[in-house]
């Protein structure tokens, strides 16, 4: 992989469409993740203004610690790049409080989940419209296009999606030549949606590095039937995710009326 020439062209890519579509720079949401990482690394690269969005709520210690490390180092590096905190507990706290309690209901946890993807989205858009920045995602392949591993208008609701043709293992790459701080290359991957420490292994059963060669396989057209083992069982992870988060990947359906109905 030539990395350098990567990184070179999704700069000039964001710059590009940014300048093309009349914005002044880029907005990231920033969790102390490898993606978000990143993304907000290569957008500040462009020259353009970038701003850094924490919106903690209810976050553990550690992803808020790393979080920060990353933005002090950006700043340090660039001078386009600025930050902002918005506590966003109070708000979350209120809407659960508003809604019907569903303690109960085993889909309950991951509602309030993506409820608080969907906030942070909202927030974006804000200092979006604010300042005339784009959102830049922070989804990569294997999340985007093979298991649908995020919220529906929560982090999946964005302008520009740089890193969304890389890997995870690319991510990395990248994220190591951009000198992304080692706490956050070494850190288990997590959407920090849950307010604890589970990792997206955790949540998906497998890990990203299972998950590409399984999406490797699925894009050769491979079944479940050529593996055995823990190879099977991968494969048979990434092909219920990849289905049933088609309703993610595929644009919305419109009903389409008859000619004769209208």
């Amino acid at each position: 992989m030539k990395t350098e020439k990567i990184i070179d062209h999704i700069v000039n890519w964001l710059k590009d469409y940014a300048t093309k579509s009349g914005q002044t720079g880029f907005v990231v949401g920033v969790s102390g993740g490898i993606d978000s990482a990143l993304t907000s690394t290569l957008c500040a690269k462009t020259g353009m203004r970038t701003l850094c969005v924490e919106m903690p709520i209810h976050q553990s210690a550690n992803q808020v610690s790393r979080a920060r490390e990353h933005i002090n180092q950006l700043k340090k590096r660039f001078a386009n790049v600025t930050n902002v905190e918005v506590n966003l507990n109070p708000v979350y706290e209120a809407l659960i409080t508003a809604v019907p309690e569903e303690k109960e209901d085993p889909q309950s946890d991951l509602a309030l989940a993506n409820t608080r993807a969907r906030l942070r989205m909202t927030t974006l858009y804000y200092f979006s419209g604010l300042h005339r920045y784009l959102v830049a995602g922070t989804g990569n392949k294997v999340e985007d296009f093979g298991v649908g591993f995020y919220t529906k208008y929560g982090d999946g609701g964005v302008d520009v999606s740089p890193i969304a043709d890389l890997l995870k293992s690319e991510v990395y790459a990248l994220a190591k030549a951009l000198e992304v701080p080692q706490s956050i290359q070494e850190a288990a991957p997590t959407d920090g949606l849950f307010g604890d420490n589970r990792s997206d292994e955790d949540q998906l059963g497998a890990s990203y590095d299972e998950l590409e060669w399984a999406m490797k396989m699925s894009e050769q057209s491979k079944t479940s039937d050529d593996f055995s083992g823990r190879k099977k069982e991968v494969f048979e992870i990434y092909t219920r995710l990849n289905t049933v988060n088609q309703h993610k990947m595929l644009p919305i359906p419109v009903c389409k009326i008859p000619v004769h109905l209208l």
